[in-house]
């Protein structure tokens, strides 16, 4: 949450009032006087303070193992949007999603209030690592590694960054594929112009962020506090 719209809520301030409380230099973080009203916050991993009272934040972070089938959206007139995986009790009206899967991609899905983690998470700065788990049609070759390391290029000629392709010792029609970036049906294109299909895709991992092994598909649990702690890297 911005720092300034907390202060602003639950300070009831108003604009002039607000910046007049951080020009006196009575607004702390974690003991620190602070001077940027856009900071974002959260009171799990931040302690603010405005002349020694201390202030609370109220976001929540979903982790939702998404289902084939069902859309990354917030409304949808033919299927089930993740929002629909939500409980009556949990869903919000500021919640949004962060980074889309396609409609028959399962996996990780992070959902959250705090739409300014969601922004800075999703700049291609911060060079977020996203691993997929794939089931190819074609069988993966070990060339394929190297050429993925080079940057697939799409058939329409765009470039992608280097990506880190690891075939499973199960069977070389099961890999992961690791990459810093989030173009539209990436992995599937980058799989096609290497000439294979990839019949079954699932997110593993979001940044630090990793699908618990025992969460079934469609369902959905707040994050630990120490799973939300790998992610203050991303506050700013």
């Amino acid at each position: 949450m911005r720092l300034g719209k907390l202060l602003e809520q639950r300070l009831q301030l108003s604009r002039k009032e607000l910046k007049r409380t951080f020009a006196r230099g009575i607004v702390r973080i974690d003991g620190q006087v602070e001077y940027c009203e856009t900071r974002n916050v959260d009171s799990q991993l931040h302690r603010i303070e405005v002349a020694d009272k201390r202030l609370y934040t109220n976001e929540v972070y979903y982790l939702l193992n998404k289902p084939s089938g069902v859309v990354t959206a917030n409304k949808d007139s033919a299927h089930d949007t993740v929002f629909d995986c939500l409980q009556k009790e949990d869903w919000r009206e500021d919640l949004c999603f962060i980074g889309r899967l396609d409609r028959n991609t399962e996996g990780l899905l992070l959902l959250t209030s705090n739409g300014q983690l969601a922004y800075d998470l999703l700049q291609p700065g911060k060079k977020v690592s996203k691993v997929y788990e794939a089931y190819l049609k074609e069988p993966a070759e070990m060339e394929d590694i190297a050429r993925f390391e080079q940057g697939i290029r799409f058939l329409d000629g765009t470039l992608c960054k280097p990506a880190k392709l690891t075939i499973l010792p199960d069977s070389p029609h099961h890999v992961l594929l690791e990459i810093h970036e989030g173009k539209f049906h990436q992995v599937k294109k980058m799989f096609l112009a290497v000439g294979k299909k990839v019949e079954r895709l699932k997110r593993v991992s979001f940044g630090p962020l990793v699908l618990p092994t025992d969460l079934p598909s469609g369902a959905y649990r707040k994050l630990t506090l120490e799973e939300l702690s790998r992610l203050k890297e991303y506050f700013r």
